[in-house]
C-alpha cells in the first residue's frame, strides 16, 4: 500500500524527541509499504520541503512549534496553520491507499478526515494523549465553546477511523468510553528500543565532560519539562535530599518549565541538580546510562494517569530501576513486574525517601533495573509493537 502518515512531530534517531513514528514506518516499509511523512518544526527556505530520511519519503511543512516558549494562542496559531498547510498538500498526494494519522493535537485528524469525506481514503487514528480531555482537565482548555467544540471533533475523528491506536490501557478505555466498538480500538503502547538503550560499562570520560561525580548515586529525569511533568514535585523532593552530597539529580530534555526549574536550584544553591538540555538519541544514551535510576513523573490529575511515556520504556530498556508517581498502569507495571517504586504525587518526601532506599540497597536497584531490562526485551521491545502494528495494518480490509 501507499500509505501517508500525518505526525506533526515527526523525529528521526538523530533528533531529540519520540521516534515511535519513525520505527513503524521502517516496519512498514519492510513490510512492502510506501510511506510518505508529512510533518512540520524543521527550519526550512521555502513553504514545502521533500527528502528522503532511510526510505522514509518526508514532506516538511513551514510550521514551527516550541512547546517551552508558545503560550496557549501561540500554540492553537501553530496546529491550525499545519492543518490549514497540510490539508492541500495531502490532497495532491498521488495514489494514497492508507492515512495514518497520529496525535497529538487532536487537529492532526482534519487532513485525515478531509481525505477520507473528499478522496474516500480510509484512515487509522492513534491516539497518544487523551485530547481533549487532558487540557480540559489541566485547565489550559477553559473555553465552553472551545471545548464543546474539541469534543466534537474527537467524535468525529473516532467515528469516521478505520481503526484507532491507543498507547495505554487507560487511553484505550477513554476511547471506548466514547461509545466506540472494542473491535474497532487496538492497544499498541509506546515502545523499547533495545538496541538504543542498553546497560553497559560507564563511560568515565564523559561523566567527567559533563561535570559529574564520578561515585555518586546518580538519578535522571529525561524528556519534557513542561507543566504536566510536574517537575517542581522532584526539586521539592531534592531540597529533601540537599544535603547527601553523594546524591546527583540529572535532568535532560527541555520545556516549559525547564528555565524556572533552573533558576529556583540556583536560587536555592542545590548544585546537585545538572540541568545538561537535549541530546541525539545515542548520546542520551550514554548519559542515561551513567545513571542507577530513572523518574516518571507527572502531576496529580486523573487523566495524566493514561500516559504512555517515551521515558519509561527507555528507561525500561536502559535496564534502570524506576520511580513513578502516577496511580495507573504504570504503577501496576513497575509493581507487578518488580522493576521500580511508587511515590505518592503529593509528598516529595516519599520520593526522597524511595530515593534514599535505592541507594542504601544497591542489590535490590540492580535486580531492579535488570528486571525492567528484561520487560523491555520480552514485551514492549520496538521489534515487537512495530509487528503488531504492520499486522493491524495489513489486517485491514479496503
Amino acid at each position: 500500500m501507499n500509505i501517508l502518515y500525518l505526525h506533526q512531530y515527526f523525529h528521526t534517531p538523530y533528533q531529540p524527541g519520540s521516534t515511535r513514528s519513525y520505527w513503524i514506518a521502517q516496519e512498514l516499509i519492510k513490510n512492502g509499504h510506501k510511506v510518505t511523512m508529512l510533518t512540520m518544526n524543521k527550519k526550512i527556505e521555502s513553504n514545502i520541503e521533500r527528502i528522503q530520511i532511510d526510505g522514509i519519503n518526508v514532506i516538511y511543512l513551514d510550521v514551527q512549534y516550541d512547546s517551552g516558549t508558545m503560550n496557549i494562542a501561540q500554540r492553537l496559531k501553530a496546529f491550525l496553520s499545519f492543518v490549514f498547510k497540510s490539508i492541500p498538500v495531502a490532497m495532491k498526494e498521488k495514489d494514497i491507499d492508507l492515512v495514518i494519522a497520529t496525535s497529538t493535537p487532536l487537529t492532526i485528524g482534519l487532513p485525515a478526515l478531509a481525505l477520507k469525506w473528499f478522496k474516500k481514503k480510509p484512515f487509522v487514528f492513534e491516539v497518544r494523549d487523551l485530547w481533549p480531555e487532558v487540557p480540559i482537565q489541566m485547565g489550559g482548555l477553559k473555553n465552553v465553546f472551545m471545548i464543546k467544540a474539541a469534543l466534537f471533533l474527537e467524535k468525529v475523528i473516532y467515528n469516521n477511523a478505520k481503526q484507532i491506536v491507543a498507547l495505554s490501557p487507560g487511553m484505550y478505555d477513554g476511547v471506548i468510553a466514547r461509545n466506540i466498538s472494542h473491535d474497532k480500538v487496538s492497544m499498541i503502547p509506546n515502545m523499547s528500543k533495545i538496541d538504543e538503550f542498553w546497560s553497559r560499562e560507564k563511560n568515565l570520560d564523559l561523566v567527567k565532560k559533563l561535570g559529574l561525580k564520578p561515585h555518586s548515586f546518580k538519578v535522571t529525569y529525561f524528556g519534557a519539562m513542561n507543566i504536566a511533568n510536574g517537575m517542581h514535585y522532584i526539586v521539592d523532593a531534592l531540597e529533601l535530599l540537599k544535603d547527601e552530597a553523594d546524591i546527583e539529580f540529572i535532568f535532560l530534555g527541555g520545556g516549559a518549565t525547564k528555565s524556572e526549574l533552573e533558576e529556583r536550584c540556583k536560587k536555592n544553591n542545590l548544585v546537585n541538580a545538572k540541568f545538561l538540555g537535549s541530546f541525539p538519541m545515542e548520546e542520551l544514551s550514554e548519559i542515561v546510562n551513567l545513571c542507577d535510576v530513572s523518574l516518571i513523573t507527572f502531576q496529580n490529575i486523573p487523566i495524566l494517569a493514561t500516559n504512555s511515556p517515551n521515558k519509561l520504556f527507555d528507561s525500561l530498556s536502559a535496564g534502570k530501576a524506576i520511580i513513578v508517581n502516577s496511580a495507573g498502569w504504570t504503577k501496576n507495571l513497575v509493581e507487578e513486574h518488580k522493576c521500580g517504586l511508587y511515590v505518592n504525587p503529593e509528598e516529595p518526601g516519599d520520593l526522597a525517601k524511595a530515593i534514599s532506599y535505592l541507594k542504601e540497597n544497591p542489590k535490590i536497584c540492580e535486580q531492579m533495573g535488570h528486571n525492567a531490562r528484561l520487560l523491555a526485551e520480552n514485551t514492549y521491545d520496538k521489534s515487537i509493537l512495530c509487528e503488531k502494528f504492520a499486522k493491524l495494518i495489513d489486517s485491514l480490509e479496503m
